[in-house]
């Protein structure tokens, strides 16, 4: 029983020598500015009147010497300013001075009859430093705070029984009120906050879990609808030439670029779907393709009819002279952004303006890429276009890719019927662009066909995709020789 009285002592004893860590004003968590402003509002006020009242009440009824009735009235009252950020501290000043003045007061000539041993002032300020204490102390604090003022009360009240007016007594009711009142108030509102900040939680999980539920069901519609139709083109392309007897070779050709196409196309399908249902997913981390699979791009959509120039000069290639040019090259996340721009406005080229010429140009001025995509009007009657409308979620693509990386789009038509697609790119992104999962936000290959409210004789991306690394025939078998007029040189931009 001892120990644990001792242990108990102990450990009140440390509370009332261990403030709360926080320095914040009472109340400066309110959301309204007059809240904040209240405590040291309230804390003045009781100052001003509660010094020159207590000098005033210790001088005129207590007979107590001018100079001393000031010093204790500024000690026992002062510190309910430095309360407001520190009521701790703050307590063990007034407390201590309220202790001397009952003290000093015995020794006044006016003190029988009156009040002792706390005056009515003494009463008043500590209360006020009761609820400062309660609004920020702990219960232990606080209850180590309430047991001082009854041992304090007490024991004056033993010294000099007959001088004792019940004071000690009211203070005592009084202070242990004012903290339970204090400490259930602090309380109830940290309650409501934590409650709050859980509510926020709470719709947050709900929102992300929402995002969940619907990327899966996005997933399972490209799944069920998308994948399946893919694995059935694939499946007819590879097995046409075995059906079909007495098959030329342009055809045969032909048929397997679109099996493989196919092919390709349902491994990024597969990809992007093991994304969508995993927000962990290691499908973001397989190489993506950049600059260096443009000439790839481009034979595909030579293969399609298009006659395509590409001319391509970045930092860290090599000259004519054999020499390094410029510095370091573009960040992986800007020449799959690059890559996917040049996709997207071949795509429409060949669906909207098959058999027109186009002109790539990659190049890299001034610490940025610029990438640019010109077409001319498809010929006529000879081709028609294979699309006439279409959704625009190419250039939306487009530009979503554009922003990711912090770069600028430039589309639109040219007077003589074509279309042009200009890119400005940097070289090094902000890191946030940089970790953002690339193939899941503006993907151009949505089939997108390049309008977007512009003239549709245009230049996007998407059918280079489908054409993709196809080995053999495009769609046009007519004046082949000519549209495999490819210029893959490494210099300036053409057009």
């Amino acid at each position: 029983m001892v120990p644990d009285l001792r242990d108990g002592l102990r450990s009140l004893g440390t509370a009332l020598a261990t403030p709360a860590a926080s320095h914040e004003p009472l109340l400066g968590h309110a959301s309204s500015r007059l809240v904040q402003r209240l405590p040291y509002v309230l804390a003045f006020a009781f100052t001003v009147v509660l010094l020159p009242s207590t000098v005033q009440l210790l001088t005129n009824d207590y007979k107590m010497p001018g100079g001393l009735a000031g010093a204790l009235g500024v000690a026992q009252t002062a510190p309910l300013l430095l309360a407001v950020t520190r009521p701790l501290p703050a307590w063990w000043i007034v407390f201590t001075a309220d202790l001397v003045g009952a003290l000093t007061l015995l020794a006044a000539d006016g003190t029988a009859g009156r009040p002792w041993p706390w005056p009515p002032t003494v009463i008043v300020g500590y209360l006020v430093l009761c609820l400062a204490l309660a609004l920020r102390e702990s219960r232990r604090t606080l209850l180590a705070v309430w047991l001082a003022t009854v041992t304090a009360s007490i024991t004056l009240g033993f010294v000099a029984p007959e001088r004792s007016e019940g004071t000690n007594v009211l203070l005592i009711v009084l202070s242990g009120a004012v903290l339970l009142l204090g400490a259930t108030l602090r309380e109830r509102a940290e309650a409501q906050r934590r409650l709050a900040e859980q509510e926020t939680i709470s719709e947050a999980e709900r929102a992300q879990r929402t995002l969940l539920e619907e990327r899966a069901r996005i997933a399972r519609e490209l799944h069920d609808v998308v994948a399946h139709h893919m694995s059935v083109i694939t499946v007819q392309a590879d097995s046409a030439p075995y059906r079909i007897a007495e098959m030329s070779p342009e055809a045969r050709e032909e048929f397997g670029s679109i099996a493989a196409t196919a092919r390709e196309s349902l491994t990024e399908m597969r990809r992007l779907l093991g994304v969508l249902r995993s927000e962990h997913s290691r499908g973001e981390r397989d190489p993506q393709p950049g600059l260096e699979r443009l000439e790839q791009l481009v034979e595909a959509t030579v293969r399609a009819g298009v006659p395509t120039e590409l001319s391509v000069s970045l930092p860290g290639d090599e000259g004519e002279d054999g020499t390094t040019v410029g510095g370091p090259g573009p960040a992986p996340a800007v020449t799959l952004s690059a890559y996917r721009i040049v996709q997207e406005a071949l795509a429409n080229v060949v669906r909207h303006a098959p058999g027109a010429r186009t002109r790539i140009s990659v190049t890299a001025p001034e610490d940025q890429l610029s990438v640019l995509v010109v077409n001319g009007p498809s010929p006529e009657p000879e081709a028609a276009p294979l699309e006439t409308a279409g959704t625009g979620h190419g250039l939306v693509g487009m530009r979503e890719r554009v922003r990711l990386v912090g770069g600028s789009l430039e589309v639109g038509p040219l007077p003589d019927g074509g279309f042009r697609v200009a890119a400005r790119l940097p070289l090094n992104p902000p890191v946030t662009a940089l970790e953002e999962p690339q193939e899941t936000a503006g993907n151009g290959t949505d089939g997108a066909d390049g309008t977007d409210g512009e003239n549709p004789g245009n230049a996007g991306n998407e059918k280079a995709a489908d054409a993709g690394e196809a080995k053999g025939g495009g769609l046009y078998t007519k004046d082949r020789q000519d549209t495999k007029s490819r210029q893959d040189t490494k210099g300036s931009a053409t057009g």
